[in-house]
């Protein structure tokens, strides 16, 4: 391909990549127009694009580069396992090494209900295995109308033909023949549009009342699991008040259904614990997993199953029949090598300890921009937040979708040399990577203010204002 110095010809990139790669999650014919920003070299928190620009990334890739970029000892561990062994089935009754000490390692960290490991190439494939689980353990127990899943709304579960039933946005929706007849939700626990979000203990209990409505109205012996995330990331970074998690799970076990906990983005450090699960001592039937599990170094992510639930398919199955579930790259040894090593520097490199103690800068920089004309609500657990954006304080009143702020705020953003995640409801979310100074705060949220600036001195947004 031409080169340009040493850098490559961006306009070709751009080109090839409008006429042939299929973008996730992106509204495709406005992709084609506006093409995309290529991304070339990263290092700590920091990016920079092909153009040479260099931006502080707010937001850990994906919700996952945890460990920061340029880890080079995570890189010699996938380099090691490259030369020695790349690629290893779990079929056959074969296994690697490093698939069989991470499925050891991740046993020993995550609740103690979890004593089994179902490794995969990321958060979609997890939340769908879990499902194929599911359904395999309540036949397996006799109880075959058991078919009823129930999630939160606004919540995110992955974009398989499954999980992206179980999650509640309607881009993943949208022509797609989803929800199923299966699938069914219940209230969103947010505290800033919750009409219980100021009493915590209120909005505790109305939660655990929808629930328990809801597998009422579908009938307890047709409900199968309930599923949640700690914290709702896609869906705005909702942080429900301490004591929620836990509330659901005892409901959950009073109503004789399944409690999943996807720890996909909260896992790993990003609330601070190991898992957002462990601030509560809650022990869910099963945990899925990825994103920090290889700070997206190379994909992979995990179901974990409690014992009973593994229990109850094994014993049901025919004598030396398989189990139908799997994957050709059902725990690869290079991504089990290369998440050993993340786990590792999370304990040993003193990562997770780094996390725990600057989410303090992060919490102050977030909290001081309530103030800001945009700004409704500023809300975080450990290193993960967000701003809701709005044009009236008092009641909340988001904007006009015609006003189009979302890219109006990542184009400021990125001019500005900051990334974060702009949410189509003005929502802006944040994930810095657990390595982050006390300086790179300070840049943050410097960058962050002269972005909420720029756009508030847009006319039609300043008009929009009350």
């Amino acid at each position: 391909m031409p080169m340009s110095s040493s850098r490559p010809d961006v306009d070709t990139l751009a080109a090839l990549d409008r006429a042939h790669l299929v973008h996730p999650v992106s509204a495709w014919r406005q992709h084609e127009e506006r093409g995309p920003m290529v991304l070339s070299t990263g290092r700590g928190a920091w990016l920079t694009d092909a153009r040479g620009n260099e931006l502080l990334d707010a937001f850990a890739g994906l919700w996952c580069v945890n460990v920061g970029y340029g880890q080079e000892s995570v890189v010699q561990a996938a380099t090691a396992q490259l030369r020695t062994l790349p690629y290893a089935t779990g079929y056959f009754g074969f296994a690697s090494e490093p698939a069989i000490r991470l499925a050891a390692k991740l046993v020993e960290i995550t609740p103690p209900s979890l004593t089994r490991a179902y490794l995969t190439l990321g958060g979609s494939e997890a939340v769908d295995a879990a499902v194929r689980f599911i359904v395999q353990y309540w036949n397996a127990r006799g109880r075959s109308t058991k078919k009823h899943f129930i999630s939160l709304d606004r919540g995110y579960h992955g974009s398989s033909s499954t999980g992206a039933g179980l999650t509640a946005l309607p881009a993943f929706h949208r022509g797609f023949d989803l929800p199923l007849p299966t699938q069914h939700y219940i209230p969103s626990p947010n505290p800033y549009r919750h009409p219980q979000g100021s009493d915590a203990p209120s909005l505790i209990a109305a939660s655990v009342a929808a629930l328990r409505a809801k597998v009422a109205e579908l009938g307890a012996h047709n409900v199968a699991a309930f599923f949640c995330e700690p914290i709702q990331g896609s869906g705005g970074v909702i942080v429900p008040p301490v004591g929620w998690l836990k509330a659901m799970r005892e409901a959950a076990r009073e109503l004789d259904i399944l409690f999943v906990v996807d720890e996909v983005i909260t896992g790993f450090g990003r609330t601070g614990p190991m898992f957002a699960s462990e601030a509560e001592g809650v022990d869910p039937d099963l945990m899925t997993l990825a994103k920090g599990l290889t700070a997206g170094y190379v994909p992979m992510g995990a179901t974990m199953l409690s014992e009973e639930v593994y229990a109850a398919i094994a014993d049901a199955a025919p004598a030396g029949a398989p189990i139908g579930h799997g994957a050709t790259y059902s725990a690869h040894p290079v991504g089990a090598a290369v998440a050993l090593e993340v786990l590792r520097l999370y304990d040993e490199g003193g990562i997770l300890a780094n996390g725990q103690r600057v989410a303090r800068h992060f919490a102050a920089g977030l909290d001081a921009l309530r103030a800001h004309p945009l700004v409704g609500d500023a809300r975080h657990r450990g290193l993960l937040g967000a701003l809701e954006l709005v044009s009236d304080k008092a009641s909340g009143r988001g904007f006009d979708a015609a006003l189009g702020l979302p890219d109006r705020l990542f184009a400021a953003a990125y001019r500005n040399g900051v990334i974060f995640r702009c949410f189509g409801d003005s929502i802006l979310g944040f994930a810095p990577a657990l390595t982050y100074t006390q300086a790179e705060f300070e840049q943050l949220f410097l960058r962050l203010r002269r972005t909420l600036d720029d756009v508030l001195a847009v006319p039609e947004v300043r008009a929009a204002l009350a």
